[in-house]
């Protein structure tokens, strides 16, 4: 456990979750605390229930085949600093291909409820994307996850074997155990010290060096802005306590043991720059230099996946789907062809 009497100093040294200190922009855009005032390429839907005892409202994007449909539906999940829009690339791709494409905001995140009280698990998670895609009278999907979407996606995958015909993970995060290899823990009132401190500075300075492999194009300005708009908009503390709630979620619920257990055709897409690993700024060097090597996870994580595929994108980083959005999709839909036979 992190010394509380450090913790605060290592925030400042760490610059918090995005690793550069800076002050927020005076013109940065604030959004409200479900994600009000921006706005989605499709439609966005509501599909309100309850789950622990909240009254809670998951919404979503159901996209139409634009091609000649073809019976199969997509299902996208996103990861912890993206939200469904993200994946507009990837999903224009899949409908132009013939897909019905769903894609859900999780609970917690952008355009969904932000509970007060919420125990977050991968299987709360997944229960409510099931529960959706029945509401919808959907069954059998394709589930695509990227980042945390992916220790979702593989949850999923473990609980409802039968209803997924072939699992995609993208850069999914989880694929080493970090509390195991020294990160130190961090209490839920940390994590969510950490998320106060989001800034427009430091969420563009992390994802040039994590997500775009040290590349910037001015299409990355819109998803920075969404994130720092949720992030310091009227909803900032309930936004910041729920992000806080997934920090731990994620640090604490490894999917890594229980690959070796999935059952469904997978395919790996990995960009080969990604470094991200979740604590490693505020570990010690010796710990921060043994964890995100993504081409050696890789690798192991196809091998402990019975019948895995690899694809790798060797100048890619954490978000291949944004950064090289042509070549991801061609790869994307040439892998389902062949899983389709």
């Amino acid at each position: 456990m992190i010394d509380r009497r450090v913790f605060g100093a290592w925030l400042v040294a760490a610059g918090c979750l995005f690793g550069v200190p800076a002050a927020a922009s005076a013109e940065q855009p604030t959004f409200g605390p479900e994600l009000q005032g921006f706005d989605y390429p499709w439609p966005v839907r509501d599909y309100s229930f309850s789950s622990q005892g909240e009254a809670l409202t998951m919404r979503y994007m159901d996209v139409s085949p634009s091609g000649t449909p073809n019976g199969k539906t997509a299902v996208v999940l996103h990861g912890k600093n993206f939200c469904s829009a993200t994946w507009e690339q990837t999903i224009k791709a899949l409908s132009g291909k013939g897909y019905r494409v769903i894609a859900p905001d999780q609970i917690g995140f952008c355009k969904s409820t932000k509970p007060e009280r919420y125990q977050y698990t991968f299987q709360a998670l997944a229960e409510n994307t099931h529960a959706l895609l029945a509401s919808l009278g959907i069954k059998d999907v394709i589930l695509i996850g990227h980042s945390t979407g992916g220790m979702l996606a593989a949850r999923y995958a473990l609980m409802y074997p039968k209803d997924v015909s072939a699992l995609v993970l993208v850069d999914p995060i989880g694929l080493e155990d970090w509390k195991a290899l020294g990160v130190p823990a961090l209490s839920v009132d940390q994590w969510i010290a950490r998320e106060k401190a989001t800034t427009a500075e430091r969420l563009r300075a992390y994802e040039q060096s994590t997500y775009y492999a040290g590349q910037w194009r001015p299409q990355y300005d819109r998803w920075v802005t969404m994130l720092a708009g949720l992030a310091q908009g009227p909803g900032k503390n309930i936004v910041a306590r729920n992000a806080g709630l997934i920090d731990d979620m994620i640090t604490t619920q490894p999917v890594v043991y229980e690959f070796p257990l999935i059952r469904v055709p997978t395919i790996l897409m990995i960009g080969d720059k990604d470094t991200t690993a979740i604590g490693k700024d505020f570990s010690p060097p010796d710990v921060r230099a043994r964890l995100g090597h993504y081409p050696e996870l890789a690798e192991k994580t196809k091998a402990a996946i019975p019948g895995a595929e690899l694809i790798e994108f060797p100048d890619a980083g954490h978000a291949p789907q944004i950064q090289e959005p042509e070549r991801f999709n061609a790869a994307l839909l040439g892998a389902l062809e062949q899983v389709r036979g």
